[in-house]
């Protein structure tokens, strides 16, 4: 029904900065010029030279319609690419029991396949690098989601209570979980290779693995859910097993050159927090350096919970120091601290959500200094194909 709604103005602008910059190395190095934008400058992540550091974040945006992937899907992500531009695509489910919200999109089926090679194309086309997110939600759903009406399943049984959803106002409930056995649980770790797979077969560039904000992974790594007792649970090592076996599994199938992971070990999204987040991010970023794995995209501590960041004594950069790839920072970042924190070697790269939602041209204006769309939180998750989604305004062109 909404596939129809085709959005047709394919007039993007150009969003590469016009000035030569110099390569730096993974970690920006301050120079006499004081008109470079440290946000803006050259960096290469692995393989893959990137023209700025501006990162597109993951974002559940809704609009794909059974699960599958739309066309609208290819405006939208070719809006936000700009040559040498790192995009990540939005949560994308590794199997028929990963789902938890409505029209998210999946890649286990070959349709699903099928229907991200044309966004994989015009992200390309336009010489972007695009990351495609895998995730599985775990507890966060209900039978409703479920193929045959099925228990949600999790790393506990114990139960979720009602969250105020993201958008701050709708209230999700919450089947009870069942708890995997240990014997299922390298089936899952399957269902995330096979995604893995099938992502490259869909022409990504490679995966990143969602480890945070209270999904699957997640609820094994923290100890306020995972209520194990077996080799998956108990000590941090064991809670870390699970998406350890993830990672290894994913890089024994497409490469470690072509994986990411996503953490957020501060937050505590879906009743998923940790008695020491320090050292769980600490283990992790260390663990993830056997695996020479791409990158390690992590959440700042200020954003503990769905909503506006907030003050915290706790910081990203002994995580950032452990770990031997690049580095992605997220979490309520604007363009002032978002240059601060690449100049200051607190991160290589900076992930923006909700302002590169609302400003497609984000880079450019970040390059201009240019005045910001506002975002529009009660559009974030519609399933309009057109509004909220491709029809936040470009910088006007000039004669």
């Amino acid at each position: 029904m909404y596939a129809s709604f085709f959005h047709t103005s394919f007039s993007i602008l150009s969003n590469n900065p016009t000035t030569t910059k110099t390569k730096m190395g993974s970690q920006l190095q301050q120079t006499d010029n004081s008109n470079k934008v440290p946000l803006l400058t050259p960096y290469k992540m692995g393989n893959f030279n990137l023209s700025h550091r501006v990162v597109l974040a993951p974002l559940t945006r809704q609009r794909s319609y059974g699960n599958v992937p739309q066309p609208h899907a290819i405006l939208y992500y070719s809006q936000r690419t700009s040559k040498g531009g790192l995009l990540i695509a939005e949560a994308t489910g590794v199997s028929d029991t990963a789902q938890g919200y409505p029209h998210t999109p999946g890649i286990w089926t070959k349709e699903q396949v099928e229907a991200w090679k044309p966004i994989v194309d015009a992200v390309h086309a336009k010489g972007g690098v695009f990351f495609c997110q895998i995730w599985h939600v775990g507890r966060v759903s209900n039978q409703g989601f479920q193929p045959n009406g099925q228990a949600p399943i999790s790393s506990t049984d114990k139960p979720l209570t009602p969250q105020i959803r993201a958008n701050g106002t709708d209230v999700a409930q919450y089947s009870p979980p069942r708890r995997l056995s240990t014997d299922e649980i390298p089936h899952i770790v399957n269902d995330f290779r096979l995604a893995a797979r099938n992502a490259i077969e869909a022409g990504f560039d490679g995966v990143e693995i969602h480890g945070a904000h209270g999904y699957l992974i997640d609820q094994f790594m923290k100890d306020q859910v995972n209520d194990r007792t077996d080799q998956y649970g108990g000590s941090l090592e064991n809670r870390c097993r699970f998406a350890l076996e993830v990672v290894e599994a994913i890089v024994n199938e497409i490469g470690a050159d072509k994986v990411g992971i996503r953490l957020s070990p501060f937050a505590s999204y879906s009743e998923a927090g940790d008695s020491n987040p320090e050292a769980l991010g600490l283990y992790m970023a260390n663990s993830l350096n056997k695996y020479g794995v791409l990158y390690c995209h992590m959440v700042e501590p200020r954003m503990k919970t769905v909503g506006e960041k907030t003050e915290s004594a706790h910081s990203l950069v002994p995580m950032r120091k452990a770990f031997n790839g690049t580095f992605i920072a997220a979490g309520g970042y604007e363009r002032e601290d978002g240059n601060k924190a690449v100049a200051e070697g607190r991160a290589d790269l900076v992930a923006y959500g909700r302002l590169f939602l609302a400003n497609p041209d984000l880079p450019r204006r970040f390059e201009l200094d240019a005045p910001l769309n506002k975002y529009n939180r009660n559009t974030f998750y519609i399933a309009d194909p057109v509004i909220g989604y491709t029809d936040y305004p470009f910088l006007e062109t000039t004669a």
